[in-house]
């Protein structure tokens, strides 16, 4: 039964509604051209129209979560905070049930979709998955696989399965996304590093992986931001103070000291900022660092 709508009544709903003025709504709104007021308190008059939010959540899907400390749960946690279901995908199924587990006890809506996004077939079946659950609005890639090692220390098969995990992963996620993106006028956002512009003895298969999938993610743009699917590349220059990094490398986390590391939650609240920007000023690329890094 519809209701008199009052402003003090929905708060929320007045955000989502400036959002939308501003092509910014990160939740499924729709605009009636009528003057009358909400269903059931869901909707909020702006000017000549009101908005209604629709019963299916919106999804975004994060490929690449490991643990609760890392990036791809920030990522999961932020987006879910926004009102999306988000869908998490790893290859150790245990870890990303953990992470949608510690989501849906906070209140927001998470599904767990183990796989391996360097596996075709796996994406095809993820792909199939993310669409029964709602209309995808935003993909991250945020998988990859960092191997140590100059040209003459590396195996031919620790380059190609480097390569796998990022270029080839990142081609066949955006593949398999890209469809919904276009029809949902969605995001696509790649997650890279320091060695997506920069090449290192140490680090021949990582860099080469990497900047393969910054070509992956500009090719993208020019094909489909014209079409409506913003996509960006995110290049992180700096370690990221997650669990990864503090096992791996204490002493590297201790000698950082205060911000020295990147922070995984305000690294996802500029991948959700790039998301909600205006189509007039899309970002392409950008670069995040602690302040006191070197560059």
């Amino acid at each position: 039964m519809h209701e008199e709508f009052s402003p003090r009544k929905c708060r929320t709903a007045e955000t989502a509604c400036n959002e939308a003025r501003l092509g910014q709504c990160t939740m499924r709104w729709r605009w009636l051209p009528i003057q009358v007021v909400s269903l059931h308190g869901a909707c909020h008059l702006l000017s000549d129209a009101i908005i209604v939010k629709t019963s299916q959540s919106e999804v975004a899907w994060i490929a690449g979560v490991g643990e609760s400390q890392g990036l791809g749960a920030a990522l999961g946690r932020r987006f879910a905070q926004d009102g999306y279901t988000v869908v998490l995908t790893g290859r150790h199924a245990g870890r990303v049930q953990a992470v949608a587990a510690e989501i849906e006890h906070s209140g927001a809506r998470a599904r767990a979709l183990a796989g391996d996004v360097s596996s075709p077939s796996d994406v095809e079946r993820m792909v199939a998955a993310v669409a029964a659950i709602g209309p995808l609005r935003v993909a991250v890639f945020n998988a990859g696989n960092a191997v140590r090692g100059t040209p003459l220390e590396l195996t031919p098969e620790q380059f190609e399965a480097t390569w796998r995990g990022s270029t080839y992963a990142g081609y066949l996620f955006a593949r398999g996304a890209l469809p919904a993106l276009l029809s949902s006028g969605g995001t696509l956002l790649f997650t890279g590093a320091t060695a997506s512009v920069r090449g290192g003895g140490a680090f021949v298969a990582f860099a080469s992986a990497k900047a393969g999938l910054r070509s992956v993610a500009q090719s993208c743009a020019r094909e489909y931001g014209p079409k409506g699917v913003h996509v960006a590349h995110i290049i992180i220059d700096g370690g990221i103070d997650g669990h990864r990094l503090r096992a791996a490398a204490p002493q590297r986390v201790s000698e950082a000291g205060t911000d020295g590391l990147l922070d995984p939650d305000a690294i996802a609240a500029t991948y959700r900022d790039i998301h909600r920007q205006p189509r007039s000023a899309w970002t392409h690329e950008l670069d995040l660092r602690p302040y006191k890094e070197s560059f």
